[in-house]
């Protein structure tokens, strides 16, 4: 992940800490406690307001951050969102090993005056709500894998009537999302040209077009290399003196990653190019995974450069 200036406007980084109630604040040495409610995310719009250059720094905390960053965004204030275990691993090596929420609220401030983190974009409110379809669909879609694994092994009559009622309505949800998502998508021009444009792609239907475009937004934005970390499919070198370790993937979307697993599957058998590179990494000698892998990662470099450039074509 690639490390930029800020702003010239930002002379101040803030930290704030979740949780599911509350919000811890730290800014310039100052601590506020607040409860992550409507009325707390206003007071911390007035707070940050107060003091001018300031971008605010907070940790992706599975959801619960999601209500004050809109805040944040609606009043027209920077925020950037990062990964809660770089936070973790730049505490342990200022020597920080106490943790408590208005400690981790320093913490993350002192993060961003040092690393300085992009101001995470604001999707808008189509792409906002493209993100909890997507998010809403995968869900139901686990749980109807998971209700059909158990109704296998179902033999009481009530039991069999529960679980096929509960399957049916699964999928009528399911349905109702796509359904919804279509449309939501025939509102904004510019994120069907996108899907669109994905979905040339020999394995890239609409399910997981949708997924890209919603929870990968820098597709079409960042080098190839840049977007293949974001994603989580770049290798990372494992060498130490003489020694000289396998090449490991880590960290990255893991759900953007599995919609593209599912997409390779598909595209190493219909697409020509991607099947023959498929099959000549497997006549190396290389494991099934770790082919699959490298298609993946060249399938989202084919997908990158079709957002990238409007002239690109796949027979280019």
């Amino acid at each position: 992940m690639s490390i930029a200036a800020p702003t010239p406007t930002v002379t101040h980084y803030a930290g704030l800490d979740v949780a599911k109630a509350t919000l811890a604040h730290h800014l310039a040495g100052h601590h506020h406690d607040l409860p992550n409610t409507p009325a707390g995310h206003r007071r911390l719009v007035r707070l940050l307001q107060r003091r001018p250059g300031v971008q605010l720094v907070c940790e992706a905390s599975g959801g619960y951050e999601q209500a004050p960053v809109r805040a944040l965004w609606a009043a027209g204030l920077p925020v950037s969102i990062v990964e809660a275990g770089r936070v973790r691993h730049f505490a342990r090596a200022c020597g920080q090993r106490a943790k408590s929420d208005p400690i981790d609220a320093a913490v993350i401030a002192e993060f961003g005056a040092a690393v300085r983190p992009r101001p995470t974009p604001s999707p808008g409110p189509v792409a906002d709500r493209l993100a909890a379809l997507v998010q809403r669909r995968r869900q139901l879609q686990h749980t109807l894998v998971a209700e059909t694994n158990r109704a296998a092994h179902y033999t009481d009559p009530l039991l069999r009537r529960q679980t096929a009622q509960l399957v049916r309505l699964l999928r009528a949800q399911i349905r109702a999302c796509e359904t919804e998502t279509a449309r939501l998508l025939g509102q904004d021009a510019e994120l069907a040209a996108k899907v669109d444009r994905l979905r040339l792609v020999p394995g890239v239907g609409p399910v997981v077009a949708a997924t890209l475009v919603a929870e990968l937004p820098e597709l079409g934005r960042l080098r190839d290399e840049a977007v293949a970390a974001l994603v989580g499919v770049a290798p990372y070198d494992r060498d130490s003196g003489r020694f000289q370790g396998l090449r490991r993937i880590a960290g990255g979307r893991r759900t953007v990653r599995g919609a593209l697993f599912m997409a390779t599957l598909s595209a190493v058998r219909h697409d020509r190019l991607l099947r023959a590179h498929h099959q000549q990494l497997l006549a190396r000698g290389k494991k099934p995974l770790v082919a699959l892998t490298a298609c993946l990662r060249k399938l989202l470099v084919l997908l990158n450069r079709l957002l990238k450039n409007p002239n690109f074509t796949l027979a280019g």
